[in-house]
This record gives structure tokens, C-alpha cells and sequence, in this order.
């Protein structure tokens, strides 16, 4: 009976550990210094806002744990020897191991801002992140205004968790439209819209220059890049993107790159020592992902694949195809297969459709010589994500998808449908005859 030691218990080691037990009888062991027990990171935004507590967060009850004979240990580790398979604790205790796995997340990404560590300056990622937002904007009396530096996802969530409770936001986002990098032109413009719609304000094509001491220690404003405007403030969020949280390695002999470098099978350079999830940087990308995949559903998928390598059947990390869900403040958000932002490949053409009066808008890429469907975005829509998955790895024409799309429409009964109307405007922008086919339960279980 081996021992495994998991360093973090996010999404992607607690995954590993259960399926590992499912699996085996080794003894277990997940470490962790942010919590004692594994709770969904992406609703730490609702506990600020008041509609949950931080224990409804956790997926699994406290007896989960022992009754699965899965030790929990709360420290934090401080260096790591893979030839002796040993870790050593920020306290001095050292513990043995015979197969690591490092599921250690991610940290939120720092400049060189002058200023970015002083107090009232943070993230917006770990459970400490949001003790200290709790602390530092409780009300918009000790709060007068925060200013967030980034756009992205971290960003717009930390923009709606402070304008939950009133606190005037400043949005500092570098891109001309937000997250434009990732999103078609339509949909990015959308988001502006919606942003600043809630009351938020938005600034874009912005840059932050530094972080302004109150003499004390503490922020007290921001300098912008450039104008020199000055904009008084109490809280500073940092949501310029995350990177591996992989600085306790540096020392090691455990290969890294951006973060811990590691093959199809995620084994490291070190024999019997593994990394999955935020913290695993690929040494060759699958397809058009990036190496390092910051994203939920991708860390259980890796907790899964390296849980069946370390019971003896051995399993590459095969993500399949590219999906994933958000929410722009009042917005749903959908993405299966690939839709380009501003760096668009010469082969895709985009046909994109939006409502008139409501924030609602679709976005169908699709290879511009073949007609071949390559990936679709939906705002305030749901959509099935198995039948996009199935659509992709048929490699089906475009046509096709507009034609069946009420097959994929996934919204609560008595929402109103907009497929006769995207139908019609795809007909019209591309000078087809297209009618759209009625939805069948039959095809959709097919």
C-alpha cells in the first residue's frame, strides 16, 4: 500500500484523491494551509454577496473525509525533495511520500506596481482573499471606492461583488473592449455595455501606473499610466490574470517552466511525482489550449486521468473539446469548441447575431474554405453541452447547426426562443434558404 500525498485541495487534488480511493486502498493524504475541508472555489464571490455561507460551499460533509479514509492535513509546505520523497512544512516537520501529486492552484499576478503590496491591495482568489476583501470593504463607509486593475473573469466578478454592497467601482482595463482578446468584437462591446449599464466605471485602454501610500502603509489611490489622473480609493483589486503557484519549487529538482512542466501521463521530470490542475504547465499544448489551463473542468478532468495512472492504468490527460461557462454580471456565458477574439485565423469566419433590446447574442465559428462548424459562444442562451460536443467530433457544416440548433437549446420551459430568429439572420447574411427543424427529444438522446 503506497502513500500518496496530495499538496492542495482544490478542485483538481480532491478529485485525484476520490478516484483514487474508488480505486485502491492506499492511504491518502491531502494537505492544504488556505482550508481544513475542499469548498467550491467559484462561489466565494456569492458568500461576499450574502447569498450563502462559506459552509454551503463545501461539495461534501466534514465525516466525508475519514469514512473515505482520506487524511487531511493543514500546513503549508515548504520545499519538496523528490529523491528522498520527502516534503518539509513551513514548521520543520517533514513527512514521506511514495507518489506525489501537486494540485497546488494558482496566485494571482503581480507587476512590479510600485505600491501593489501595500495594504488594501489584493486578489481575489483564495479563501484569505475573500477574509480580507470582508475586512477591507465591508460597506461603502469604510470603502469609499475600489478601483479593480484587469479585466477578465477574476475582474468582472470582483466588480460585481463590490457593487453588490454599494462600494463606487473604478475598472482599469488595459484592452480597448473587454477581454477582447477572447471574445468576438460583438460580444466584447456587449459586456462593456452591460458594465457599464450596473453603474460600474469602466476605463478602457487603461493602465496603472502606481499605487499611491497613505503614509501609513495603506493605498489611498491609484495613478494612471500616462494622463497622470489620480483616483482616490480604499481597495485595490489585482485581476491582471493568475499564474501557477509553483515559487515553493523554485529550489527543487522538479522541472518548471511557467509552472510544473509535465507530459500527456502529467508526470514531472521527478520519478513518482505528478501535477494536475492550475499548477500543470504542458510540455507540448494540446491542439490550439494553452499549456497551462487555469480552468475548472480541466483540473477534475486531470484529477481523473492521474488517478487511474497511480492505481495502474495508466491514462493521458485528454481534454476533448474546449468548453466553458461564465457570468458577466447579469449575463450567461457559453463557449464550446473555438471562436476566436481579436486574433482571428485566416480560415474562421464568424457569423454573429444579437437581440435588438435584450442582452442576448450568439457567436457560430466555422472554417471559412469547408463550411465545417468549429465552435460556438452564447450570451444569455443556454445551450447543450453534449450536443455541441457530439456536433464537433462529427465535424459538421454550419449549416447543419443552424439548422438543428433548437436541439440544443437548453433554457427553462416558458423562456422565450430566439433560433427562428438567428435562423432568419443567418440566411439573410450569407444568402441561404436555411428552415429551421423542429427540436426532437429523439435526436437530442440519440
Amino acid at each position: 500500500m503506497d502513500h500518496i500525498v496530495i499538496i492542495g485541495n482544490g478542485i483538481a487534488g480532491v478529485t485525484a484523491a476520490r478516484h483514487i480511493r474508488k480505486n485502491s486502498d492506499h492511504r491518502i493524504t491531502i494537505i492544504s494551509g488556505e482550508t481544513d475541508y475542499f469548498f467550491s472555489r467559484t462561489a466565494l464571490m456569492y458568500v461576499y454577496m450574502g447569498h450563502m455561507k462559506l459552509e454551503h460551499t463545501q461539495p461534501y460533509e466534514n465525516w466525508f473525509w475519514k469514512k473515505n479514509r482520506i487524511e487531511l492535513k493543514t500546513a503549508w509546505v515548504e520545499k519538496v525533495f523528490g529523491t528522498e520523497k520527502t516534503i518539509r512544512f513551513t514548521t520543520g516537520e517533514v513527512m514521506s511520500f511514495d507518489k506525489l501529486i501537486l494540485a497546488t492552484g494558482s496566485v494571482p499576478n503581480k507587476f512590479g506596481w510600485p505600491g501593489q503590496d501595500l495594504d488594501g491591495v489584493q486578489g481575489l482568489y483564495h479563501k484569505q482573499d475573500l477574509e480580507q476583501l470582508e475586512k477591507n470593504a465591508p460597506d461603502n463607509k469604510v470603502c469609499k471606492r475600489a478601483v479593480i486593475v484587469g479585466g477578465g473573469l477574476i475582474g468582472i466578478e470582483m466588480a460585481e461583488m463590490l457593487h453588490s454592497r454599494h462600494i463606487p467601482v473604478t475598472f482599469l482595463v488595459r484592452e480597448d473592449s473587454f477581454w477582447n482578446a477572447v471574445l468576438p468584437a460583438g460580444e466584447s462591446a456587449m459586456v462593456n455595455e452591460e458594465i457599464l449599464a450596473n453603474g460600474i466605471d469602466l476605463r478602457l485602454g487603461v493602465e496603472l501606473e502606481e499605487i499611491i501610500d497613505d503614509g501609513s502603509g495603506t493605498c489611498k489611490a491609484i495613478k494612471i499610466k500616462g494622463t497622470g489622473e489620480i483616483i482616490a480609493c480604499d481597495v485595490v483589486g489585482l485581476t491582471a490574470g493568475v499564474s501557477p503557484n509553483v515559487s515553493f519549487l523554485k529550489d527543487s529538482d522538479i522541472e518548471l517552466g511557467r509552472g510544473v512542466l509535465v507530459n500527456r501521463l502529467l508526470e514531472t521530470s521527478v520519478k513518482d511525482i505528478y501535477a494536475i490542475g492550475d499548477c500543470a504547465e504542458q510540455r507540448e499544448a494540446i491542439g490550439r489550449r494553452r499549456p497551462v489551463e487555469a480552468v475548472w473542468y480541466t483540473g477534475r478532468m486531470m484529477g481523473e486521468a492521474i488517478a487511474q495512472t497511480i492505481c495502474g492504468n495508466p491514462m493521458e490527460y485528454k481534454p476533448g473539446h474546449w468548453f466553458n461557462s461564465a457570468k458577466f454580471i447579469d449575463i450567461e456565458y457559453q463557449t464550446y469548441g473555438w471562436v476566436s477574439g481579436a486574433h482571428q485565423p485566416e480560415f474562421e469566419e464568424q457569423f454573429h447575431w444579437r437581440h435588438a433590446k435584450e442582452m442576448i447574442c450568439v457567436t457560430i465559428a466555422y472554417h471559412k474554405d469547408t463550411d465545417v462548424f468549429l465552435g460556438i459562444n452564447t450570451f444569455g442562451i443556454r445551450m447543450r453541452h453534449e450536443i455541441f460536443d457530439r456536433w464537433l467530433h462529427e465535424g459538421r457544416k454550419v449549416d447543419e447547426v443552424i439548422m438543428f440548433l433548437k436541439d440544443a437549446n437548453f433554457d427553462p420551459e416558458f423562456y422565450k426562443l430566439h433560433e427562428d430568429a438567428i435562423v432568419k439572420h443567418y440566411n439573410q447574411q450569407r444568402e441561404k434558404q436555411i428552415k429551421p427543424v423542429k427540436k426532437s427529444w429523439k435526436r437530442i438522446f440519440a
